[in-house]
């Protein structure tokens, strides 16, 4: 039986993670190379992406999550992939009676969509060899609607990401392929830094965590 530490070896599996540049993203990639993984950074910025490898000793791919190809042609040569972190994501704050459709549209397609097209692209190699991880980073925003900032687009991509994270789980799970999301509070990420500029926002956010704080990415 392995024992200790040991249990949470990563050595020798091979990671990639989306929107792994900054925040929560650099974090997970962090974390998994320190445990011996090999991690794959990818991102819309590749240079962000490029730096936060070399520190990671990993490596780096530009990635657009929106773009089936684009994901499709990552699949490629990644057969083996061990592990994939969905965690690209955006934000939209404002009314939803002033909402552009186009900007509901984006954060849909980034949020939500691209976690599928990204679980499904990679999972179908997961599923022929009959094992594999994909792990999706949802939000408490995917279970209740957050107050008082307005984004009913970020609030349902990530109740959707909550379900198709457990559709795919019941899907695959007898091809040996683990479907799970984690779903973070308030975290001090750029993701948040609008927010936490407004003090009639950051009160409450404050207020309404039972700690008082916000987590660290780490």
């Amino acid at each position: 039986m392995v024992k200790g530490i040991e249990r949470f070896s990563l050595e020798g599996k091979c990671a990639l993670v989306t929107g792994g540049a900054k925040g929560i993203g650099r974090a997970i990639g962090e974390a998994m190379s320190a445990a011996g993984a090999s991690v794959i950074v990818a991102d819309m910025d590749l240079r962000e992406a490029e730096k936060t490898a070399a520190a990671l000793g990993g490596s780096a791919i530009a990635l657009e999550v929106t773009d089936a190809k684009a994901v499709e042609a990552a699949v490629a040569g990644l057969e083996a992939l061990d592990t994939l972190i969905n965690n690209a994501g955006i934000v939209h704050n404002g009314p939803s009676t002033e909402i552009d459709i186009a900007a509901w549209e984006r954060v849909i397609d980034v949020n939500l969509s691209g976690v599928f097209r990204t679980a499904r692209a990679f999972g179908r190699a997961m599923v022929a060899r009959g094992k594999g991880s994909v792990i999706s980073t949802s939000s408490i925003c995917g279970q209740v609607p957050v107050w008082p900032q307005p984004q009913a687009a970020y609030n349902a991509a990530k109740a959707g990401v909550n379900l198709v994270t457990k559709s795919l789980a019941v899907e695959w799970a007898r091809s040996g392929v683990r479907v799970n999301a984690v779903a973070p509070g308030y975290t001090a990420t750029e993701l948040t830094l609008a927010g936490r500029s407004k003090p009639e926002w950051y009160n409450v956010w404050l207020d309404r965590t039972p700690m008082g704080r916000l987590a660290d990415p780490d």
